[in-house]
C-alpha cells in the first residue's frame, strides 16, 4: 500500500457501505468495494446498481451478517460452489466474495480456487481499471487500493491486464470479448501487449459457452458506435468464431471492370446509422444481419454485372440457423429479425419505382406492427457518400412514410383482419371446412390489398357471394 493513498469517501454515500465496513470491523476482517462501481465513479459515469464486495475471509459469512442488520430482513442468496453470496436491497444488489487466488487448467474454464489476499484478488481481475478497490473499514474508509496503476490507465484511456495478458486471456478467454466491449463502450484503446495477446489466443474462445459470448456481443451491439467493437473483433480473429456469416461478406471482387461494394464494411455503417435512432437490440441485430444472404447468392451475370437475387429470403432463413447455433431465443425476437431481413429491400424498391397504393398496402400488410422498425432499418441502409444521392434517397423514404400514413388511415391494413371470416363463409353457404373457404378468403384479401374493393364488410360480403356463385356454392343463409 502506498503511504498516503487517495481517499474517495464521497463515492460511498449509500449507508450500506458503512454498515458493511462496521460489520467487517466486528468480524475483525477487511472489506472492499471493487470493480465496476469504483471504475465508473472515478470516470464520473452513473455508478452501477450491482456492487462487488471483497472480504478477506468468507464473503458468505459477511453477507449473512450484513443482511441480518438490514431493515426488511433481505434474503441472502448463497452460491457455495463459487464462494459468493448476493444481498438485494431496494435499488442495489451487493455480491460478496472472499478474496481468492485462481489457477486454470489449459482446457477448462473451471479454476482451482484458494483463499488469497486483496492483491491476489486484484491480480485475477481482467483489467487494471477493474482492479481498483475502496476500503470499507472504518479506519481506512474510502481509501483507494490501486496496486496496478488502474487510475493512471483510466486517465490514459487504456486497457491493460494486471498480469501477463497471455495468462489473463488464456485463463478466461471471455476477457478478450470484454476487452473489445470496454474499448467500444468507454472509447478506450487496448494496450499493444493485450491486443497482441488477443490475436495470439483467439482460438481459446472456443471453450467459452455461446451464451456468455452473446452476452458480451449484445453489449457491443448496444453501444453508441457498434462498428468500433465489430472491427476489433474481426481484426483480432475473434469474430470468425461466432459470426462467420459476416466474415463471408468481406472483400470486393472485380470482373470485366465491374465491382460490387464491400458488404462487410457496409453492414457496420448500417449498424452505426441505426444506433443513432434506436436502442432496440433486435432491430440492431436485424441491421447486423440484413445482408448475410448476399454471400451465398452473389453471382456475376452478363451484361447486368453483380447480382444478389433472393438474398433477403436466403438471409432470413440463415437467421434461424445463426440464432440456434448461438443459443439465442428462437421465439418472437428471432422471428422479428427474420421478418426485418426478409422485407429489408421492399421499401427501397418502393422509393425507387414510385409509390402505388397497392404496393404500400402490401408492405403494411406484410410488416404489420413492425412497419416503423422496417422503415428505420431501410433509412439506416443509406450509406452513399454522394450528398445528392443521400438527400434524394431520404426524400424518397419520407414520401414512402407519408404514403404509409395516408393508406393506413384510409384502409386500416395494419394487423389486417378480413372483413369476412371463414366461419361466416361456411355459415353463408352451409359448408364445412374446405378448400373453397380458403380460396374465397384469399381472393377477398388480395382484392382489398390491390384496392379493387374497400376494406369494409359490405363490399367484402358482396364479393363473397359472387365468388361462391362462381365456385358453385349456394347461399343458404
Amino acid at each position: 500500500m502506498i503511504p498516503n493513498p487517495p481517499t474517495y469517501a464521497s463515492a460511498l454515500q449509500n449507508p450500506i457501505f458503512k454498515l458493511i465496513g462496521q460489520t467487517a470491523d466486528n468480524m475483525e476482517t477487511e472489506a472492499y468495494v471493487i470493480g465496476g462501481f469504483v471504475r465508473d465513479y472515478l470516470m464520473q459515469r452513473n455508478t452501477p446498481k450491482d456492487i462487488d464486495v471483497v472480504a478477506i475471509g468468507s464473503g458468505i459469512d459477511l453477507a449473512q451478517r450484513v443482511a441480518a442488520r438490514l431493515s426488511g430482513n433481505p434474503s441472502v442468496q448463497v452460491f457455495k460452489n463459487f464462494g459468493t453470496a448476493m444481498v438485494k436491497t431496494p435499488g442495489l444488489e451487493v455480491e460478496f466474495v472472499g478474496a481468492r487466488k485462481e489457477s486454470y487448467q489449459r482446457h477448462s474454464r473451471k479454476p482451482a480456487v484458494e483463499n488469497g489476499s486483496l492483491k491476489d484478488d486484484q491480480l485475477r481481475r481482467d483489467f487494471t481499471i477493474n482492479a481498483m478497490a475502496l476500503s470499507l473499514n472504518e479506519k481506512t474508509f474510502g481509501q483507494l487500493l490501486d496496486p496496478f496503476n488502474g487510475l493512471s490507465d483510466l486517465e490514459s484511456k487504456i486497457l491493460r491486464t494486471p498480469t501477463n495478458p497471455n495468462i489473463t486471456f488464456s485463463d478466461d478467454p471471455l476477457r478478450m470479448m470484454r476487452a473489445v466491449r470496454f474499448a467500444t463502450q468507454l472509447g478506450f484503446k487496448i494496450s499493444e501487449e493485450a491486443y497482441a495477446a488477443i490475436e495470439q489466443n483467439h482460438n481459446r474462445l472456443d471453450i467459452i459457452s455461446r451464451e456468455r459470448i452473446v452476452d458480451e456481443l449484445h453489449k457491443i451491439l448496444l453501444s453508441p458506435k457498434p462498428s468500433v467493437g465489430f472491427l476489433l473483433l474481426e481484426k483480432t480473429g475473434l469474430l470468425q468464431h461466432f459470426l462467420p456469416e459476416l466474415i463471408a461478406l468481406k472483400g470486393i471482387e472485380e470482373i470485366e471492370g465491374q465491382r460490387h461494394k464491400d458488404n462487410f464494411y457496409h453492414t457496420f455503417e448500417v449498424v452505426d446509422n441505426i444506433a443513432k435512432y434506436t436502442d432496440d437490440l433486435w432491430l440492431r441485430w436485424a441491421a447486423l444481419l440484413h445482408d448475410i444472404g448476399k454471400a451465398p447468392t452473389k453471382k456475376f451475370q452478363e451484361p447486368i454485372g453483380w447480382t444478389f437475387h433472393g438474398h433477403e429470403f436466403v438471409g432470413s432463413k440463415m437467421v434461424y440457423k445463426l440464432f440456434k447455433r448461438l443459443k439465442m431465443p428462437l421465439n418472437e425476437k428471432m422471428k422479428f429479425v427474420q421478418k426485418m431481413v426478409l422485407l429489408s429491400s421492399r421499401p427501397i424498391a418502393l422509393s425507387n419505382d414510385g409509390v402505388t397504393d397497392s404496393a404500400v398496402r402490401r408492405l403494411i400488410f406484410d410488416a404489420g406492427e413492425d412497419i416503423d422498425s422496417l422503415m428505420t432499418l431501410c433509412e439506416a441502409d443509406i450509406t452513399t457518400k454522394n450528398p445528392n444521392r443521400f438527400q434524394k434517397y431520404h426524400d424518397n423514404f419520407r414520401m414512402v412514410r407519408q404514403k404509409i400514413e395516408e393508406v393506413e388511415a384510409r384502409d386500416h391494413v395494419r394487423n389486417f383482419q378480413p372483413p369476412v371470416s371463414g366461419e361466416q363463409i361456411m355459415e353463408t353457404f352451409g359448408i364445412g371446412p374446405c378448400r373453397e373457404v380458403g380460396q374465397i378468403k384469399d381472393a377477398i384479401k388480395e382484392a382489398i390489398l390491390d384496392g379493387k374493393i374497400p376494406n369494409e364488410n359490405q363490399a367484402a360480403h358482396e364479393m363473397m357471394l359472387k365468388l361462391g356463385e362462381k365456385l358453385g356454392l349456394q347461399k343458404v343463409h
